[in-house]
Formats: C-alpha cells, sequence, structure tokens
C-alpha cells in the first residue's frame, strides 16, 4: 500500500536523529530505530535539541530543491526571468510547459512536507520534555517558525494547500483537503508573530532568531499587501540594531563572510556532513566547473551605469561597449566573456575565442555565467563546500520596508530614502549614486530595478513578479538573449540576433491566468483523492 508523502514524512525525524548522531553507542542505546518511542526518547534538553536539529536540517543537493538549499533557491530566481539552466529544469517552471508529473514542482512540495512534518512532530512532543521553560519556548518559536515559512511558500506557488498542524495518522494523510489559501497564510501569520515575540534578536549561529520570524513575516504581508504590517514589522527589525549593510558586496557570497551581520537568515552547509555542491555548478569549465547556469541579457541591461541612470538614459552608454562604466555589481554577479579576470585567466565563451570547455553552444548556453557565489580564492572539492547561503540579508530588509512605507501611502522624503534604498546602494564596494526621487510612480520602478539588481540569483525574484501580478509581462511571448555577438546585427547571420547584436537564446511562453500557480502533483492526487488540481493543469 502507498502513502501520501505528507504521511511519510511524519517519520523523518527517526532518520534525522540517527545521521545526527553518528555512531554516539548511547544514543542507539535509547532510541529505536523503527519509530520515535514517546516513552524513551523526549525527556531531556538534549533530545529536544537533537530533534529541533531535525527541523532545520535540508535535503541532500541531490534530493531534489526546496525552499532552503542554493539550488532551490537559485531555481525560482532563473523561473522569474534571471537565467536559464543547461537541462531546462528552471525553465520548466514558466516556459508553458509546466505540468503536474514535473519532478521539480513534486520537489519543492515533497521536501516542503518534510520539514513541516518534522516540525509538526517536535512541537507534538516537545511538550513532554523536562527543562528550562524559556528555552523551551525559543525552540518551540523556532519549529513554528520554520513550519510557517514552508506554509508561506505553498501558498505563494500553489495556492490552496493541505495544513497539517500535527502529525497525521494514516487515514487522515490519504484524505486531507487543501485549506484555503487565506487560511495556511493567516495560520503562517499569526505562527510568525507569536514566535517573534519569543525568540531572541540575536542567537547561535543558523539559528532561528526574531529578525528571522520577522522578515518572513514581512514578505507574507506584502504578498498578501498588507502594507502597513509589513513596514512595522521590518520597521521591527530595523529598530533591533543588530544588523548592518556590510561594505562588501561580492564576498558576501564567500565563506569568508558568511557570518557578517547583514545575513538574517541563511541556509547552514558543513563539509562532509551538509555539503554545499553548488559551487561545481557554478564554477566556469576553464576552473574546474560545470557553467551550470546562464543569465539572460535582460538581466545585464537593468545594471544601471555609474551616473545612476539607465543604459537607455545615460552618456556613459555605450552599446559598442556595454559593460563599461556599468553598476559594480554587475561585475560581481555576472562572468561577461572577454572582460571577467577569474583564478588569473579571462573568462571567455565568445565564438571562436572562447576557452574550450566554455565555448559559446547556441543549443543551452547565453554566453553568461553567475559569477556571485564563486570565490576565486576555493581550492576545495566544490562538490564538498561548507559555504552558507543567504535567504534573507539585511539589504532586502531595507528595500523591503521602503516597498512597504511607498505603497501604504505614508510620505516618502529624502531622509527615508537615506534610511533604505542608499544605504544599500551606498555601501563602499558598491557606492552607487544616492536615489532622490520621491515621486512614488518613478520611485517604484527605481525599487524594482533595485531589487532585481542586488539580490540577483538569490530567490526572491519569482515572488517578486508574482506578488506585483507582472509575472505575465516579463515571461510570456518574451525573448530572453544571451551575450553580445557583433557590432553589426544587420549583417550578421551565424547566429541568430537581436537588433543591438545579442543572441537570441530562448523564448518563454507563460500561460497567463494559468502558470501564476504551480500544479498539484500528480502522485499527490493519485494517493489522495480529495486533493483537487489547479485550473489549466
Amino acid at each position: 500500500m502507498r502513502y501520501s508523502n505528507i504521511f511519510k514524512m511524519q517519520f523523518i525525524m527517526v532518520a534525522l536523529m540517527v545521521f545526527g548522531t553518528g555512531c554516539n553507542k548511547d544514543f542507539f542505546d535509547k532510541q529505536p530505530l523503527d519509530a520515535i518511542s514517546d516513552g524513551t526518547f523526549w525527556e531531556t534538553e538534549t533530545d529536544a535539541n537533537l530533534a529541533l536539529t531535525g527541523c532545520y536540517r535540508i535535503v541532500p543537493q541531490w534530493g531534489g530543491e526546496d525552499f532552503w538549499t542554493s539550488r532551490g533557491l537559485l531555481f525560482l530566481d532563473l523561473a522569474g526571468g534571471n537565467g536559464g539552466e543547461k537541462e531546462r529544469w528552471p525553465q520548466g517552471l514558466t516556459d508553458g510547459t509546466l505540468n503536474s508529473s514535473y519532478w521539480v514542482v513534486s520537489s519543492y512540495w515533497n521536501n516542503s512536507y518534510k520539514k513541516i512534518a518534522s516540525c509538526n512532530n517536535f512541537l507534538d512532543h516537545i511538550g513532554n520534555v523536562k527543562m528550562d521553560e524559556a528555552k523551551k519556548a525559543v525552540m518551540i518559536g523556532e519549529a513554528r517558525t520554520l513550519r510557517a515559512y514552508e506554509f508561506f511558500n505553498l501558498a505563494l506557488y500553489w495556492g490552496d494547500v493541505p495544513l497539517p498542524k500535527t502529525t497525521l495518522k494514516i487515514e487522515e494523510a490519504n484524505t486531507i483537503s487543501r485549506s484555503p489559501k487565506a487560511e495556511v497564510w493567516a495560520f503562517a501569520e499569526k505562527e510568525l508573530s507569536e514566535s517573534a515575540a519569543v525568540l531572541p534578536a540575536e542567537s547561535a549561529k543558523g539559528r532561528i532568531t526574531k529578525g528571522a520570524a520577522l522578515a518572513i513575516l514581512g514578505r507574507l504581508q506584502m504578498a498578501e499587501k498588507k502594507w502597513s504590517d509589513a513596514a512595522a514589522s521590518y520597521k521591527k527589525i530595523i529598530d533591533l540594531d543588530v544588523y548592518i549593510i556590510d561594505p562588501a558586496y561580492e564576498q558576501l557570497f564567500w565563506e569568508v563572510k558568511e557570518d557578517s551581520k547583514e545575513m538574517i537568515l541563511a541556509t547552514q552547509y558543513q563539509i562532509d556532513v551538509f555539503p554545499n555542491v553548488n559551487l561545481q555548478f557554478l564554477f566556469p569549465t576553464m576552473s574546474g566547473g560545470w557553467h551550470q547556469y546562464s543569465p539572460y541579457n535582460n538581466l545585464v541591461k537593468v545594471y544601471e551605469c555609474t551616473d545612476g541612470k539607465t543604459i537607455d538614459e545615460s552618456p556613459l552608454y555605450d552599446p559598442n561597449n556595454p559593460y563599461e562604466n556599468r553598476d559594480p555589481r554587475l561585475d560581481a554577479t555576472i562572468f561577461i566573456p572577454g572582460r571577467t579576470v577569474f583564478k588569473g585567466r579571462t573568462y571567455d565563451s565568445r565564438p571562436g575565442l572562447g576557452d574550450p570547455g566554455d565555448a559559446f553552444n547556441a543549443f543551452n548556453f547565453s554566453g553568461y555565467l553567475i559569477k556571485k557565489g564563486c570565490d576565486a580564492n576555493f581550492s576545495g572539492n566544490m562538490m564538498n563546500s561548507g559555504v552558507n547561503v543567504p535567504i534573507i540579508r539585511y539589504s532586502e530588509v531595507l528595500l523591503s520596508y521602503l516597498e512597504s512605507m511607498l505603497e501604504s501611502g505614508a510620505a516618502i522624503d529624502q531622509a527615508l530614502l537615506d534610511q533604505t534604498i542608499n544605504k544599500v546602494r551606498g555601501r563602499a564596494e558598491v557606492h552607487m549614486p544616492a536615489v532622490t526621487e520621491t515621486n512614488k510612480d518613478k520611485l517604484r520602478v527605481i525599487l524594482r530595478r533595485e531589487r532585481r539588481v542586488e539580490l540577483a540569483f538569490e530567490g526572491p525574484r519569482y515572488f517578486d513578479i508574482l506578488r506585483w501580478g507582472i509575472a505575465s509581462d516579463e515571461l510570456t511571448d518574451v525573448t530572453f538573449t544571451g551575450l553580445k555577438l557583433t557590432n553589426d546585427a544587420a549583417n550578421y547571420t551565424t547566429y541568430p540576433v537581436d537588433a543591438d547584436g545579442y543572441y537570441k537564446w530562448e523564448v518563454k511562453h507563460f500561460k497567463k491566468g494559468i502558470n501564476e500557480l504551480w500544479p498539484i502533483p500528480l502522485v499527490e492526487m493519485q494517493v489522495n483523492k480529495n486533493l483537487t488540481q489547479n485550473t489549466g493543469y
């Protein structure tokens, strides 16, 4: 007999505890391997800490995508129109081919419910543990926040979803229905608000803090368009006076800066235990990587010139030398053919000029590569890195606070701009001109551009275009281009190029009114006949 994945995941805590304790003989003497023993396990603070660690544990990188792993977060950014990938996995979310059998969608669904099941199991039993009640309250707040983060994302991408709040029995799991999106989000909002009230402002590395719970709450409230509430949540983070805008930018995504005070929530990786394999996918072939992901030129064009004007407005922009005089974050984020020097070698993918391994391939390569996260000083195993991956940084909080204030109807003045967007743009390594625009319609355009540039390849892009209601505008019948192949587009015939000489890589056919939500995985519907499907699938 086959059971729903929602039910099966209630047993995940057993495996997590076993793997998390290695060969500790006392553990195996105390804990049976085929079930969680209510009578012997949930007794001490050590037990509670071990179980809570299981709630944090991420899926293996090869175990599919989720809303915590480096690749799962990156896929969301690529699907949102920032780039593509060789096997076209993220593209399948938004290119018009999405269906209920697509493994990427099933992975996000299954791994979300794994974490929810672990959290439910923890919350079902933590009351039995004899320990300091204040510590217990914090641990409960952490588990509730982790669970709320999953419910928030599930409802964002699927709409109505099952809302299990406790460990399910077989018959419950195989008959559970979808709860309305509003109900799921209301539950998550309550969980986050109450958890933030008890969580500490600072905690052990990698643990959920007050700032993390409030930042997730802020995202949820922005998605709900509760702008005043979102502004209040973000203001609480600012008032904690815990976080900063780090002077560095490029190094923020290297191991050397993973403990920066800019990090609010990050996925924790550890060599040999929970390795980050994504460097293997990111690095260019000339440096031993697979150059798996390719940014679109549609993103490259968004980066302003150093005078703070767009490439359509700035006198500094030279279409024949398009990468000169641009926002420093462009060079920190993207490998540019013939320009980027990495580990002592110039990256190049231009036809006839490129390194053989990185040579331009018209089928699955835009010519650009993602540079964010690539540390030229890294010399270890790229499949076994310990570098953490940020989920929420303080820069996002400042930009979100400004957006929430703007959309709430609050007055916008220079002081507010200087406290938010200009702090982000003004970090020492970026040093872009300050924004002075206070007209709300014009500022909205600037702010959305700033979010795309600052947070590129960190995950929020798809979230942003969905909540802004512009996903179909950004992804429907849009030609996505790659590297510049010629300055003489009219007479160039080797590869298809646009009027400016950029390679025409692929076209998306996002289905408006359908693809804003993902399909419920077919395998889940085959087990549970009470699950209904989203429109169009």
